[in-house]
Formats: structure tokens, sequence, C-alpha cells
């Protein structure tokens, strides 16, 4: 049987083969502890659950309008509008089955065979798949080794096939979150070159100490960036599938016709739910912020502690952790020896790294560092 070429070409996520593993040895009654995959480990609040079972009750669970509910709709330009400072309205935005279903339709809405995308690494693997769906050509920027801020090395990186940068503030795997001079300079490269910025943004709600810009409020931006964004981290609802994107609305427009033909819409009912996650009581989204928090600085501490150097981590839920070396071979020790899963760096073009989430209880965490520690 000879299938596509293109799929075959598209790396499995190493996050989830690593959860895979780590659950199968869980299974056989292996005390396993999971830091691998990046998902809260909070329950979805139980307000917008609430929501949710009210809606599936009064019968909603037919179509909704292709672009998403428009009390969600409005919702989301209103949020966005407010809280980001990025000027849109309704009709520039698309509610999507989660956040990465708005990065592949963005990429197949603008890119065209051969198009260059430039990626700033270390990067999450999805976004190369995306763009060599969309028969694109993904080219990898390494950021500051020291700082984890973009440089210069993004001017170099540009040709005359380049249509798109793709942003992630903050950072899966890092945790960074681009200061002020980056934003500017690939705002200008932006502007300069004509390109498409798409601005994944779904872990904003979760920063440390620093400020969250988003790229689309900053001049002349708004009409070149596609902002992603979602539901799964900050009101942890990764099992809803549900995200948007606000953008200029050509794009918005093409995008929605790729989701006319493939998903339709997001779930209709669970839209209520988001209405709710966002119009609703926010301080659930503080408490988990303010939990992170904690935990990040007790594993930060823990891994300073045992010699190791990290990057940035003002954002997400993320240790980026130096292992030098071959860090596959090192994640599988500590998977075998301490029964700690952790997802090497190469799956995310950083060789040499490790990346471990902090979404677990801080027991479990002090038990995962001890055993890190114990194996010398």
């Amino acid at each position: 049987m000879r299938l596509s070429s293109k799929v075959g070409g598209i790396v499995p996520s190493a996050t989830l083969a690593i959860a895979g593993r780590a659950k199968a040895l869980q299974r056989a009654g292996v005390d396993v502890i999971s830091l691998s995959v990046g998902e809260p480990d909070f329950d979805t609040p139980a307000h917008i659950t609430e929501a949710c079972i009210a809606a599936l009750r009064q019968g909603e669970t037919h179509y909704s309008p292709g672009a998403g509910l428009p009390a969600l709709v409005e919702a989301i330009a209103a949020k966005s509008r407010e809280q980001n400072g990025i000027p849109c309205d309704a009709g520039q935005v698309l509610v999507t089955a989660g956040a990465k279903d708005a990065i592949h339709q963005a990429m197949q809405a603008v890119l065209n065979p051969g198009d260059e995308v430039l990626i700033l690494v270390p990067d999450w693997v999805s976004y190369e798949a995306c763009v060599r769906l969309a028969d694109g050509v993904p080219v990898f920027v390494p950021v500051d080794p020291e700082t984890f801020q973009a440089t210069d090395a993004l001017l170099e990186a540009v040709t005359p096939r380049t249509r798109m940068i793709v942003v992630n503030s903050p950072s899966n795997p890092s945790g960074a979150v681009l200061d002020a001079h980056s934003l500017g300079l690939i705002a200008d490269l932006c502007r300069d070159r004509d390109l498409v910025a798409l601005s994944d943004e779904i872990y904003e709600r979760l920063v440390y100490g620093v400020p969250h810009v988003s790229l689309a409020s900053l001049p002349e931006m708004a009409d070149r960036t596609v902002t992603v964004n979602g539901f799964s981290k900050a009101y942890a609802m990764t099992g809803w599938r549900l995200g948007w994107a606000v953008g200029p609305k050509p794009v918005v427009d093409y995008m929605g016709r790729v989701q006319s033909h493939t998903t339709s819409q997001a779930v209709t009912f669970v839209m209520h739910g988001g209405v709710e996650a966002l119009t609703g009581d926010q301080s659930s989204v503080e408490a988990m912020r303010r939990a992170f928090d904690e935990r990040r600085q007790f594993v930060l501490g823990r891994l300073a502690g045992m010699g190791y150097r990290t990057a940035p981590a003002d954002g997400a839920f993320y240790a980026f952790v130096e292992v030098g070396g071959d860090d596959v071979a090192v994640a599988a020790r500590w998977l075998d020896e301490a029964r700690v899963a952790v997802t090497p760096g190469s799956a995310f073009h950083a060789p040499g790294w490790l990346r471990l989430s902090y979404a677990a209880a801080l027991p479990r965490l002090a038990e995962a560092m001890d055993r890190v520690a114990a194996l010398g």
C-alpha cells in the first residue's frame, strides 16, 4: 500500500511517546513520576464545567455558526481588545477545536508550496509538522543560548521565500518570555519584509514577575499577526479541545474555509463552557498561577542545588534543564533508574537539554527531585 510521503515525514510527538512509556510502566505497577506532559494537574474549575452541563441539559448539541458561538466570539474579541491591546472585532475571530487546530489552519491559510517559515528554537514540535503539512519549509533559528531571546540571526535567516515567522511566548519548552527588544525585532522584520506572524500565546496567563505582551498589540502588527490562544492551560481544559485565533480578516476567513471542510466547528456545548471561562470568575486562574509559581521556585532551586543550569522559566510550567551530551540517553536513564519521566530536548530541536513539567503536586515534585539527585 502506498501512503502519503508528506505525512510519512512527520515525526510523532516525542512528548506523547515518553508519556505512553511512563503510563505502560505505571500500568505494570511501577511508581513512575511523570513530568513529561504539558498539562495542568488541576481539574477544570467547577463553574466552567457546570456551564457546559447546563448547555447539554438545554439541548445545545446542534450545529453552531462555523466561526463559533456568537457569545464566545464576542467574548474573545472583547478579551483581545481589553486585556491584550489587540484591535479587533468579532469578524476577526475564529473558534477552533483547540489551539493546535488554529495553528494548523493558519498555516494552511497563509502558506503556498515552498514558502519558508522561521521558527525560533527550541520550539514545540507541532509547528514544524503544521508547516510541512501545508507544504511549507521550516527554517529553524536559534535564540540566544543564555537569555533565550531573539537575536539578529532572524534577519540572517530571511530569504525571498520567507513568508511567516512563528512566535511562542511564554515558550514551550523553555518557559522564556520574549522581552520588548525581541518583540520589537520580530515586529520590525515582519513590517520590513511583509511577513505574517503567528503568535502562540497559550501560556499568557502563566507568567511570573514579567509582563506578557501580545505581538499584535505593537504598532502596525495587528494587520499581519495571527494570535492563537485557547483554554487548555489557563483554565485546565486540555481535554475540552477549545481554542481560537484572532487575526487579519482575510486570513481568518481563509482559516474558516479550511475549518468548514475539516472539523466544521468547535463542539457546541463546550463553547458554552468557554463563554463562562472568559466572562466568569477568574480567581481559579490566579490560584493555579500562584501554585505553579511555588512549584517553579522549588524545582529550579533543587535543580540548581544539583548543579544544573536552567532556562529563565519566566512563564508556562516547564523547567528546561541543560544536561549536555545525549539528552535522549539521559531521559531514558531518568526513567529507567529514577522512574522519573521527562522529555528529551532533541524533541524541541535542543539537544543536550531536558524539559521537565512542574505541573504536579509539590510532594511528587520533591520525590522526583530526590530520585534524580540520587542518580549522582
